[in-house]
């Protein structure tokens, strides 16, 4: 819950732990989930803010993109709060949600329009020039798996669970990036992403080795090979990213990381590195606000609402939705 100069009243995540046992989110169980738990900490935190819905400007939701059945609970309770408080609803793509993070004002990180956004989670890979709300230009993005999607797949070859991104990182610090893993597209212009050959390449270096003989230090030289060759391909096209961007707007300077995958430190210093050889600012949100989370789709909903942006209550969730299609939304 956000005050209307973007201070952070209150916040609280419910975590997915219990998916951990499917290797995953499980479509169905999430949406029970919400079902059962949202009223719950919603009261949760408008007390934490000591609000209650007669001081509300507006409920924003993430309306997608993503699992419809999540979706539908969220904007579904989001509608009836605010029609029978008389508020204003917005629905909010959730990947602008991460787009318009770093302009919380909470961070400090000053984003001001336009800039240069990496997606990176386990389903977006995407470059973007952010140019206002609802306002992007799509520079590339993932031809195959997304970067998140990589890490876990990785991970569960590795046998480290479920979700996989953060105990690969852990385990990759312990190795060493000895095994010549590809870097798909490097090199190449543009800035599309393509990470299948790099998890088929260490998936066929695992089944070469003897079932049930990879001790934890093999793992973990994999793992650093692994996270090694992502960070080379990321650094590759986020160099592409910024020339692409800097031609359309030549006075930007700025390059904003969000999404799951940015919570990795290895990623974000060799992408900080890539920004400073280009004389780009670097910036990307605290650890806990780039995996999804409501304090993002909360500014979304106030940066929506101070241009008058108001969704109509018949709009429906969208399991796709393109950043793309928010100026004509």
């Amino acid at each position: 819950m956000l005050g209307s100069d973007g201070r952070i009243l209150a916040e609280a995540v419910l975590s997915q732990a219990d998916h951990a046992a499917f290797g995953g989110v499980v479509p169905e169980i999430a949406a029970r989930a919400h079902l059962a738990h949202l009223p719950r900490l919603v009261s949760h935190v408008m007390q934490q803010a000591g609000v209650g819905y007669a001081d509300l400007g507006g409920i924003a939701a993430s309306a997608g993109p993503g699992l419809i059945g999540g979706l539908i609970v969220g904007s579904g309770f989001a509608k009836g709060a605010a029609l029978a408080h008389g508020v204003p609803y917005v629905a909010i793509n959730h990947l602008e949600a991460h787009a318009l993070t770093a302009r919380l004002p909470a961070l400090g990180l000053h984003a001001a329009f336009p800039y240069l956004l990496l997606l990176m989670s386990g389903g977006h890979c995407q470059a973007v020039g952010v140019e206002g709300v609802g306002r992007y230009t799509r520079l590339g993005g993932t031809i195959d798996d997304a970067a998140g999607e990589a890490f876990d797949k990785v991970a569960k070859l590795l046998g480290l669970g479920w979700p996989g991104g953060p105990a690969l990182e852990q385990l990759a610090a312990e190795g060493r990036p000895i095994h010549p893993f590809p870097r798909p597209l490097a090199g190449r212009t543009g800035c599309d992403f393509s990470f299948s050959g790099l998890k088929t390449a260490v998936s066929q270096h695992i089944a070469t080795l003897p079932h049930g003989a990879i001790s934890r230090a093999m793992a973990a030289d994999i793992a650093a090979s692994f996270q090694d060759a992502v960070s080379d391909v990321m650094a590759d096209r986020a160099s592409h990213a910024m020339t692409m961007i800097r031609a359309l707007h030549p006075t930007c300077r700025l390059m904003v990381v969000a999404g799951g995958v940015a919570a990795n430190m290895a990623l974000r210093r060799v992408l900080q590195d890539a920004a400073q050889r280009q004389d780009f600012v670097f910036a990307a949100p605290p650890l806990r606000l780039c995996t999804d989370n409501a304090v993002m789709v909360a500014w979304a909903g106030i940066e929506r609402l101070s241009l008058g942006l108001i969704s109509q209550f018949d709009a429906a969730p969208r399991p796709r939705w393109p950043l793309a299609e928010l100026a004509v939304a």
